[in-house]
């Protein structure tokens, strides 16, 4: 890795390190910069619980519990320097324990989570604003197999091998290098996914979808994620043809939402049941500096852009500043998401969050630069 000089027009290697050369332990640091920044293993996570040992007749713990935007279980088990050669069994077993786990449990598991650091706030409104869901009758969490996040600088070859193994036996993980590095007295850290490849997963989805239908699981679900797909490639086909570059490097994936990063936020489309959306949001925002800086430039924001709306969501971690397709826009459509509406609604994503991005790219910059 490098770091570039703009004004030697030069880079500088940086040197590879260690953890523990660094003085970097397993539980003090590297697990609370994954609790604080789910975001740095690329997608957004919400982090429910972390040295859970609520295991029956066992006291083992598992690093860190999270929710993923399906509302599925995801294990992570982080490592330093080495994985060791069990690492692999021991997030079976963890995850073997908690596919049991209920909805009223897991609220119950985060509630306890919020009661220890973060002011006892309501974890199933949390989990509702994280999941863009309206109605706590439709909650379900877990329905899904889990998945299994490793996060570790070297990985021995006994666990890349049963790693690779499980994936193609439909058991879903990844792994993750986290690499510490440094220039003089700067310290970096660069945390990359090596299995799957990202730009492999994508196929693997797609492949692993097929076999899932041939043996009769929930097809109506796998429909709709093989359309999500669909759909949001030709969302990037239509971008890239606009002259829009910015998700050039992001995944696609079946979920209601894609988008890219901009200097540390999320700039989304999002497809909800009762709007469709682009937006600018920002993370793990509890003081809510963030909102609070962008809204002194609401006025010029609105004469810029007539619909805009500032989310602050009082309460919660997340904020957000939106522009949604009008009720209007909506009607003209019939107002629901299905492949003969897609011109329309790519259409109207295209156009909006080209503008969009175009008028509060500057002014996120302005607010970052200060910050």
């Amino acid at each position: 890795m490098y770091r570039i000089n703009k004004s030697t027009n030069n880079i500088t290697k940086l040197e590879e390190r260690q953890f523990k050369d660094l003085g970097f332990k397993e539980r003090e640091h590297l697990q609370e910069w994954i609790a604080k920044n789910p975001d740095v293993l690329g997608e957004e996570l919400l982090i429910i619980q972390k040295e859970y040992d609520g295991f029956n007749d066992t006291n083992e713990r598992l690093d860190l519990l999270a929710v993923d935007k399906e509302g599925g279980l995801v294990i992570i088990e982080n490592k330093l320097d080495d994985s060791g050669k069990d690492v692999v069994w021991q997030a079976l077993k963890y995850t073997s324990y908690c596919s049991t786990l209920t909805t009223d449990q897991i609220i119950r598991i985060y509630q306890e989570y919020l009661n220890r650091y973060a002011n006892s706030e309501d974890a199933e409104e949390q989990i509702l604003e994280f999941l863009d869901q309206d109605d706590d009758q439709e909650l379900l969490l877990n329905n899904n197999d889990q998945r299994i996040l490793f996060i570790a600088n070297n990985y021995r070859k006994e666990v890349t091998s049963t790693a690779l193994w499980l994936l193609d036996h439909d058991i879903q993980l990844q792994c993750f290098r986290a690499t510490p590095y440094s220039l003089s007295d700067e310290l970096f850290l660069q945390i990359e996914q090596i299995i799957p490849l990202p730009e492999t997963r994508e196929y693997m989805i797609d492949a692993k979808e097929k076999q899932k239908e041939k043996k009769g699981k929930s097809k109506k679900v796998e429909e709709t994620r093989s359309e999500l797909v669909s759909f949001w490639s030709k969302l990037k086909e239509s971008l890239v043809a606009n002259g829009f570059r910015q998700t050039d490097n992001s995944n696609i994936h079946p979920r209601f939402y894609f988008g890219f990063s901009y200097l540390g936020e999320g700039f989304n489309f999002c497809l909800g049941r009762k709007f469709i959306r682009v937006e600018l949001y920002f993370t793990s925002d509890q003081d809510k500096n963030k909102i609070d800086a962008m809204m002194q430039f609401k006025d010029e924001l609105e004469a810029k852009i007539p619909s805009i709306q500032f989310q602050r969501l009082e309460d919660k971690k997340a904020s957000r500043i939106k522009l949604e397709m009008s009720p209007e826009e909506s009607a003209q459509i019939d107002g629901r998401w299905r492949e003969d509406t897609w011109p329309q609604y790519i259409d109207w994503y295209t156009k909006s969050m080209k503008h969009f991005f175009e008028v509060l790219s500057p002014y996120w910059e302005r607010v970052k630069n200060k910050g």
